[in-house]
Formats: structure tokens, sequence, C-alpha cells
């Protein structure tokens, strides 16, 4: 017996017009289910290539009211950088949860890229000192791209990025594409991590995750009161940077990551260091910071695809967007 499946390509989930505000929320109602004990989320696992390199399985099931299943196939490959290709590719399988029958099969790289700058849009919203003005970038590929347009949705008074990259044509395209999304706010950028991350109210880190990372961003760089997320990782912190309000995505993959797949080590905190994880920030069970030193790891979990991925497939059917193929 055949069944029909969706498939979407990256230009075609582009051209939904998808909001970053829509993508926060359903990131946001994801983290309140995990909170609620609703989902079933295994620590993402991978197998490593080459150095420095990733291929990652990210399996969830969102149960409750929302009852959503799928699972991605994610790589990262920090070297296809200097090839011309994308470091972040891969595919999403969208499943009936009923059936386990495939219902779509769609570009993982758009999703990965916005869930997760959604996902550091909603720690900002529970976090985030809402009269911040100075956004700090370190890293501005795809990763540096969407989690500004994040920061930008959650801090209405933003009017100035300092932005870095170790490549400074990365930096010239950077600032040519962003001033035109968000012409309000003056870019500076920034020879040095130092001056770039000085003075900023939020530092964001999107450098590419190593597996020996030489930490290059210390605490007395960063302002007493100080909105700090990596989403690199490991890779731009150092360990002082986390030793107050730390928060985590989700504790159970971190810490399994840490003692299992080798990063976090080194003064990163351990179960005793979590101040708390977004499920139990979204859900009500514990409150945000506003106030001092507040840092975050947002690994990326993979109820941020299954989210994303079911907003995309309602806005495409509604749309009767997309080519059906028959399995």
């Amino acid at each position: 017996m055949s069944f029909e499946v969706l498939w979407l390509s990256m230009k075609e989930i582009d051209s939904l017009g998808i909001t970053m505000p829509e993508v926060m929320d359903a990131v946001e109602n994801g983290f309140a289910a995990l909170g609620r004990d609703e989902v079933e989320m295994p620590a993402k696992i991978g197998v490593h290539p080459r150095e420095d390199c990733f291929v990652h399985a990210m399996p969830c099931h969102v149960g409750g009211d929302i009852d959503a299943c799928g699972v991605k196939c994610v790589s990262g490959y920090p070297r296809n950088q200097k090839k011309g290709l994308p470091y972040i590719t891969g595919i999403f399988c969208l499943l009936d949860p009923e059936t386990g029958i495939v219902k779509a099969l769609m570009d993982a790289a758009w999703i990965t890229a916005w869930r997760t700058g959604a996902a550091s849009g909603v720690y900002a919203r529970h976090f985030g000192d809402p009269d911040s003005e100075t956004v700090s970038v370190v890293g501005l590929g795809v990763q540096g791209r969407v989690n500004l347009l994040a920061m930008a949705e959650v801090f209405p008074k933003l009017n100035r990025a300092q932005v870095f990259d170790v490549f400074p044509a990365q930096a010239e395209r950077f600032i040519a594409e962003m001033q035109a999304k968000l012409p309000d706010v003056e870019f500076v950028p920034c020879k040095d991590v130092l001056p770039c991350v000085t003075g900023a109210d939020v530092v964001v880190t999107c450098t590419p995750i190593v597996e020996a990372p030489e930490r290059f961003i210390p605490r007395n760089w960063l302002k007493e009161s100080v909105l700090a997320i990596s989403v690199d990782y490991d890779s731009a912190f150092q360990a002082d940077v986390f030793a107050e309000n730390f928060t985590v995505d989700n504790r159970n993959q971190y810490l399994w990551t840490q003692n299992q797949g080798g990063y976090f080590q080194n003064g990163y905190p351990d179960a005793g260091g979590i101040y708390a994880d977004m499920g139990e920030i979204c859900s009500g069970l514990r409150e945000g910071v506003r106030e001092g030193l507040r840092g975050a790891v947002l690994m990326g979990i993979a109820s941020h695809d299954i989210m994303t991925a079911a907003l995309i497939h309602e806005k495409a059917v509604r749309q009767n967007l997309g080519i059906k193929l028959e399995l």
C-alpha cells in the first residue's frame, strides 16, 4: 500500500513567510510541554566522521494537546565554509503519531537556524532586561543573523549591535544584510572580541562548535549585569561566565552530553550548578532572573524541531505548498 508524503524545500519553507515571533511561540510551547513532562526526547546522539564535525539524530514526541512526532538528521561541518558550502545541513521527517507513517519531509537547515535563534529569544524573554539597548554578536554566520533577529523582537529599545567575526568579509556581509532588516540599529564592526563584548547588555556567541575549545571570553570582559547566551556549546565563554543563574535548554541533555559526550568540561557547571532549564521556566516551575550575571547554554533540542516543523507543515498544507510524493 502506498501513501503520499509532502516534500518541502528550503525555498518553499522560506516562502511561507513565517515570522520570528511565530517560531518563538512554538518553541516556548515545546519548552512548556517539557516542563509538564509531556515530551519523550532522548539526548541527541551522533557520530563524528571528521574532526570538529558531527552528524546528529534527534527524535522527539511532544504529547498532550500538541501530539506531534518526528526525527531530524542534521550535520555540522565547520570546514564547509572554506568550500563555499553550508555549515549546517539536514532533513526533517514529520510522522503521524497515530500510525508512524511519514507525513512530510522537509529541509532541516531552515528549521535548525530559526528554531535555534527562537530558543535564544525565548530565553531572553524570561531572563533579559527589557531596557537592554546593546547586543554583541560573536560569529556572524546564519546563527548570528537569526539570533540578532530574535533579540530585536525581545528588546524594543535595541539600538546598537557590536559584531565580530574572524573573517572580515563575513562581517561586511552580515552588516549589509542585517542593516536592511533592522534599520534603527547602529552596527559597529569590531576588529577583536574584547571591544565587541565590552559594555553590551546581551552577548550571544555563535562560533563553530569544536571538540577542543579554546574559550576566549572571560567574565571580567563583560558588564556586571549581563545576559550571556551560548549557541556554540562551550566554544567561546569561559566557565566563570556561568558561575551564577546558569540555565540550560534541557537539563537531561546537558548533563548527558557533559558525562557522555565530552563537552562542558574544565569548570562548566555540573548538576548542582544549574539554576533551571527552560522547561521549568516556561511551564512556571521556576522564574527567570532579570538582573546580575545570567547565562545560558542553549544546545538546541528536538522539541524545537518538532514544534517548528509542525508549524511549517500546517502553513504549507493551508497554502497548498510543496510536492506530494508517493511512497
